[in-house]
């Protein structure tokens, strides 16, 4: 039974994780190559990861798509190391008033200032794309960029400061909610146990004295056991 709780513990973390991670604004330091539009065609698997249509535009399987192409610095352990370059393609979405809560109705402004920044090799110009969302190649699933600002050079580490806040106030209130938990466990749940327990202890004596008239009337009856 306590692997079984353990093991559904280990679930729920991951899960939330997951949905932390994919969710939680994420900044990328990169140099943007180019910007395009492709027709896309949205499965039953990959749907989820989209969002919807642009503000006021029809909702369709088969819509355009704006793409963002890149080369950003590979990072590991939140952005603590960086690593070698790598392509990356972000698209650019409304997210409208779905989830994630972004609110974002710019994505033809966010193009076209992604169109005015994109530079080569031989002349960088570097920037910040804050996007959220995971890139997977299989599924066809790019992460959605928010916002774009330049910056100095690849040197440059963006402090995630929104993220630093969320956690401070998730774990604010877990234990705001922990110690309130524990606080109407003492003086509701606690004194209601016991005083359960005592009507089943009383409930218990009041039989257990029955029985016993019972059975001395029924002895008056037949006489004592022998």
């Amino acid at each position: 039974m306590r692997a079984f709780r353990i093991f559904w513990r280990v679930l729920l973390v991951l899960l939330v994780g997951s949905l932390l991670h994919y969710a939680l604004p994420q900044q990328d330091v990169a140099r943007i190559t180019g910007t395009e539009v492709i027709r896309t065609d949205f499965s039953g698997i990959n749907r989820l990861f989209y969002a919807q249509a642009d503000s006021g535009n029809v909702e369709n399987t088969t819509r355009d798509l704006r793409l963002i192409n890149t080369v950003r610095q590979r990072t590991y352990l939140f952005g603590l190391i960086r690593g070698s370059d790598q392509t990356m393609v972000y698209r650019n979405e409304d997210t409208g008033w779905i989830w994630p809560p972004y609110f974002k109705f710019d994505s033809s402004d966010l193009q076209a200032e992604a169109e005015d920044v994109r530079s080569t090799s031989a002349d960088p110009n570097w920037v910040v794309i804050r996007h959220y969302g995971w890139r997977n190649r299989f599924f066809t699933i790019y992460p959605n960029a928010t916002a774009i600002r330049e910056v100095p050079g690849p040197e440059y580490r963006p402090i995630p400061w929104f993220n630093i806040g969320f956690f401070i106030f998730l774990i604010f209130a877990f234990f705001m909610l922990r110690a309130m938990w524990r606080q109407f466990r003492e003086r509701g749940l606690d004194p209601a146990m016991e005083r359960a327990g005592d009507r089943w202890d009383r409930a218990g004596a009041r039989a257990r004295e029955r029985r016993g008239r019972m059975g001395r009337w029924w002895e008056s009856w037949t006489g004592p056991k022998k």
